[in-house]
């Protein structure tokens, strides 16, 4: 078995490195890649990834938005989490199990003290706490297997990034599931570092083994760049690959009542409705029509409001409070 170090914090480059390793006979052998990201938000491969997310609050604090290759919900990651990566090849003999994957882990973490258990379908717990969810892709004769370990996440700012009103958002992408979650930090014998803590993993999984490290060559790099230009790092995988969906939202502000009804598909605007009591001297359809054929993101949304002046529309309503009709 092959050990991968990604010294890399970028999301986009990391997920770019499980793709390019499970598409391609790079190494000849079954794979452990243990890696961490800078403040993350990733998504499943099959979910609404704005429905998920709360964007005003990710464009303000700059955290990322990326969708990966396996399915199940949306997580929050930072430098105080842990992610790690099985990838084996796969006879179709075999059934898919995630406990073949996930319960190596478990008996880590209980060698470190920690009482982890499994649960659900593709969870870890610590008395009934999550602190590890767990997702799987299958490529040819290739199994993907990575899962999260919370060491020292800010469980602070998780709440804040994953909190949406689902019920204003109306799709068929699949929903995260919301779980009580703690860091592996509280329950560890030995108070240590996320590094130390990954030097710990690393030995354990490899047992008495040697630890045999595969080192990214000059053209492996070049080619998970490549990936992370094209793919990882595009509005159009991270955004534009989300089912079709329907935002209805509305606020009232000391101007007026503002509703919106937007129908989105692919990422894209493809019609705009907004209603209200605000006091407006000319035809908000004037607005409604520059909405078509529109990113729907904060940037772009802003772009498109700041042609107009808005006071003309919605009188006393500012910029920024109808923002808030668009992304809540």
């Amino acid at each position: 078995m092959k050990y991968i170090d990604s010294h890399s914090h970028s999301p986009y480059f990391n997920l770019s490195l499980e793709e390019y390793l499970l598409k391609n006979n790079i190494i000849n052998d079954d794979v452990i890649f243990l890696w961490r990201n800078e403040p993350t938000v990733v998504v499943g491969n099959n979910q609404n990834t704005i429905e998920e997310i709360n964007m005003p609050y990710v464009d303000e604090h700059k955290i990322n938005v990326v969708r990966r290759l396996s399915g199940g919900g949306a997580v929050y990651q930072d430098l105080g989490n842990l992610n790690f990566t099985f990838l084996m090849t796969f006879d179709e003999k075999d059934n898919v199990n995630i406990k073949k994957f996930t319960l190596p882990v478990v008996e880590a973490l209980h060698n470190m003290g920690v009482p982890a258990q499994l649960s659900g379908r593709n969870d870890i717990t610590v008395e009934g706490k999550k602190i590890s969810g767990n997702a799987q892709r299958l490529f040819r004769n290739k199994l993907l297997h990575h899962g999260t370990l919370l060491f020292d996440t800010d469980l602070d700012v998780m709440p804040n990034v994953l909190q949406v009103s689902l019920d204003k958002i109306q799709s068929k992408g699949i929903k995260s599931v919301r779980s009580r979650v703690a860091n592996i930090k509280e329950y560890i014998r030995q108070q240590q570092s996320v590094e130390q803590f990954r030097g710990e993993i690393l030995k354990e999984l490899f047992k008495d083994k040697k630890i045999d490290e595969y080192i990214l060559t000059d053209a492996d790099i070049k080619n998970i760049l490549f990936l992370v230009d094209t793919k990882y790092n595009t509005w159009e995988w991270n955004f534009g690959y989300s089912p079709a969906y329907t935002i209805k939202n509305s606020r009232r502000f000391s101007g007026g009542k503002i509703e919106a009804l937007l129908d989105v598909k692919k990422g894209i605007i493809e019609n705009c409705q907004i209603f209200g009591d605000f006091l407006s001297v000319q035809e908000v359809s004037e607005i409604e029509d520059a909405f078509q054929n529109v990113n729907y993101e904060l940037n772009a949304v802003k772009n498109v409001l700041a042609k107009f002046n808005l006071k003309h529309y919605f009188g006393d309503i500012s910029l920024d409070e109808i923002i808030t009709v668009f992304f809540g």
